[in-house]
């Protein structure tokens, strides 16, 4: 994987007020330059037989500091669920959806992975409430009745409006994927995703309206297991963080996938970025192998933005 120049210190910050004027510690100027330990950690999960795709852009000067593989397109697993949020805002805004439309779960179909709205008494919630519940448990019964009122055609036509030729939202979750079924719930590449999650906080999605309503969403989100651990942040309260840091999130896992992508700014530097790994999970070795790799690149990463 091929590391690009450093970048250039002489472009203008949007975050610039964020930004100090002190020279960053001699540890974290050598973290900026080469992202050495999540190359080799990368590599390593190469040579054993995954695949990756890896890519970090900062956001001040909208350079590449990372990349690797990161055009390739892989399965995503529950990422695939920000454009459908998108999608969502994106009808709030125009008006084409209410915030506040009842979803009885009875019609989508049960599912029994991830999500708590399974094992609520609530038989039906408002659209809104779905979106929280999708961006901060990673709720698949909720993503899927999203789904069954936006339909996968809105969808797929917003991905392209943003441009996204790589980044696919095939189908909603199921317990069990038969022949005639998407063989995943979406696929997407590491470059795509991090543009995605960059115009998310530049409020370039769609609008600046609909950038912040998804922010807002999926700030929520309660998996820092993977890269975000290197955060120290609460998983259950984190928007508000009392040193500085604005992070935003969204992780995907199916077996033998492990997908985050999200931003991560800090008083030096803001960066977007995605990884995504999949792996033969053929044991828990193999399993909390591809779980460093992420938290290797979430420490290198804090070191860039502090």
């Amino acid at each position: 994987m091929a590391l690009p120049p450093e970048p250039r210190n002489d472009a203008a910050s949007h975050r610039g007020s964020r930004r100090s004027g002190r020279r960053p510690p001699r540890r974290a100027a050598a973290g900026r330059r080469t992202f050495t330990a999540t190359l080799k950690a990368l590599d390593d999960l190469a040579a054993s037989g995954a695949k990756v795709s890896v890519r970090v852009t900062d956001l001040d000067r909208g350079t590449t500091v990372l990349a690797g593989d990161d055009y390739v397109t892989l399965p995503v697993a529950g990422l695939g669920v920000v454009p459908l949020l998108i999608e969502v805002a994106a009808g709030f805004e125009e008006g084409t959806l209410d915030p506040l439309e009842i979803v009885d779960r009875t019609i989508v179909g049960q599912v029994s992975g991830g999500g708590v709205w399974q094992h609520l008494r609530a038989p039906a919630l408002p659209l809104t409430d779905l979106a929280v519940l999708t961006a901060a448990a990673g709720d698949e019964l909720a993503a899927n009745a999203l789904l069954s009122r936006v339909g996968l055609p809105a969808v797929r036509a917003r991905l392209e409006s943003l441009g996204c030729t790589s980044t696919a939202l095939l189908d909603g979750f199921r317990d069990v994927r038969g022949p005639d079924d998407a063989p995943h719930v979406a696929l997407g590449s590491a470059r795509e995703l991090s543009q995605l999650f960059a115009a998310l906080v530049n409020s370039q999605a769609v609008s600046a309206g609909v950038s912040a309503q998804v922010a807002e969403w999926l700030s929520l989100n309660h998996d820092l297991s993977l890269a975000a651990a290197a955060t120290g942040l609460d998983p259950f309260r984190h928007e508000n963080d009392e040193h500085g840091l604005l992070f935003v999130n969204k992780t995907g896992r199916d077996a033998g996938i492990r997908v985050e992508a999200g931003v991560l700014a800090g008083p030096r530097a803001g960066v977007a970025y995605a990884l995504i790994v999949c792996f033969d999970d053929l044991s828990i070795l193999h399993r909390v192998r591809a779980h460093e790799a992420f938290r290797t690149l979430g420490t290198e990463l804090m070191e860039y933005v502090f």
